[in-house]
């Protein structure tokens, strides 16, 4: 059997165009974009052109786009260095509980500092409750913070009426959304969805690892963390990585001239999983409402490239194993997803308030362009094989 890789949430294979470019630049146009003669001025122009493209996704200006090291720096840059500039003024932040750890981690941090935090419920699917919000919101709030697209169990905020109900009740209330799985899979217009800034990751849209970019709105203070060399305009100090940014924008805009297209065809793949995934005795299907519309509109409700999905008793990891010694990859939850409970329970799964008896039993199956529907097929019929026999050998 061919490997089948559905672990794309955590990673994905980039680009052969992303790989070839990035090389050619690394041997060719290898100056140091602040050098004033011709090898540097040579990578300056791909860092410029770079901007020119992100920007022109988004709807932006080329000076509003920041290059980070990925989704991690970029969240830490935006709640940092906005809490930072802003302490004066308040000093209340408000996220969610079911945020990426690079949004938890960091706010746990800014509470030592002094910033009071509030943690916005979720319901059983996920999303956010807007109401709760609204009661959040205070005079010293700095910062919201709010994920786009969850890692874990592929639901989506509603982001459009959280940004109108932050700048509502305060315009000077600065709008962050963790876009790192929600990027390339849908059209995200930042000043559209009073988004003031807007973390993304390259390696998750088959660009390359290491290399991310923060999209700061004009005007939004922020302080930098880094400090040196003052590139990037003194907001992010150190060499930039010329090949990664070229390839980051490549595969931007490889994957939004597609996006239609590619969209649709991992949700008809995903209809066809929970289709068939749903009916397997004691299992579960996290993060979409099954029982309020049809499956397709069901399934549209969500993102189109994740399904979590829970088998009743059976730890995640003997699923996993067994999955992978066909040449299967899948992923129990978040790559990065350190803050475990002691029964091993993710904040995200916590959160929904997932039954107890599916606490370690939880698995991701996250989708890309190079997924095929044969992939996914040959996935829902080797799990359906796999599942009866490993509960011969669990106690109930």
């Amino acid at each position: 059997m061919n490997e089948i890789y559905l672990d794309n949430s955590a990673t994905t294979k980039p680009f052969d165009d992303v790989i070839n470019t990035m090389s050619r630049i690394a041997l060719e146009d290898y100056g140091n974009p602040s050098s004033r003669h011709n090898k540097g001025m040579d990578a300056e122009d791909h860092v410029k052109k770079s901007k020119d493209i992100i920007a022109g996704i988004l709807k932006a200006k080329p000076d509003e786009i920041l290059f980070t090291s990925g989704g991690t720096e970029s969240d830490n840059t935006a709640l940092i260095g906005a809490a930072m500039a802003g302490r004066r003024r308040g000093n209340h932040i408000i996220t969610t509980s079911i945020e990426h750890p690079a949004i938890l981690e960091t706010t746990k941090y800014l509470e030592k500092q002094g910033f009071d935090i509030t943690y916005l419920p979720v319901d059983e699917y996920g999303i956010v409750n807007t109401q709760a919000l609204k009661d959040a919101l205070r005079p010293e709030t700095l910062v919201v913070s709010v994920m786009h697209t969850n890692n874990e169990i592929g639901s989506v905020q509603p982001v459009e009426d959280i940004g109108k109900i932050v700048k509502a009740y305060n315009k000077d209330i600065l709008f962050h959304v963790d876009a790192v799985q929600g990027f390339g899979k849908y059209r995200i217009i930042p000043r559209k969805m009073n988004i003031d800034m807007m973390s993304v990751s390259g390696h998750k849209i088959h660009g390359p690892k290491g290399i991310g970019f923060l999209y700061v709105r004009e005007g939004v203070r922020i302080l930098p963390y880094m400090l040196g060399g003052g590139q990037q305009k003194g907001m992010r100090s150190g060499t930039e990585n010329v090949p990664a940014i070229a390839g980051l924008a490549l595969a931007s805009e490889e994957i939004y001239d597609n996006l239609d297209t590619e969209r649709q065809r991992l949700y008809d793949m995903k209809e066809y999983l929970i289709s068939n995934l749903k009916d397997i005795e004691d299992t579960r299907i996290n993060g979409i409402n099954l029982g309020k519309d049809s499956l397709h509109e069901a399934v549209l409700n969500t993102c189109p490239h994740i399904v979590s999905f829970s088998v009743k008793s059976i730890r995640a990891e003997v699923l996993l194993n067994e999955l992978a010694s066909r040449g299967i990859y899948i992923s129990s939850g978040s790559a990065c997803a350190s803050n475990k409970s002691k029964a091993g329970v993710s904040d995200t799964l916590s959160a929904i308030k997932l039954p107890k008896e599916y606490d370690e039993s939880t698995i991701r199956i996250s989708m890309s362009v190079f997924t095929t529907m044969e992939e996914v097929e040959t996935f829902v019929r080797e799990i359906k094989e796999i599942i009866p026999d490993l509960r011969k050998y669990t106690r109930r």
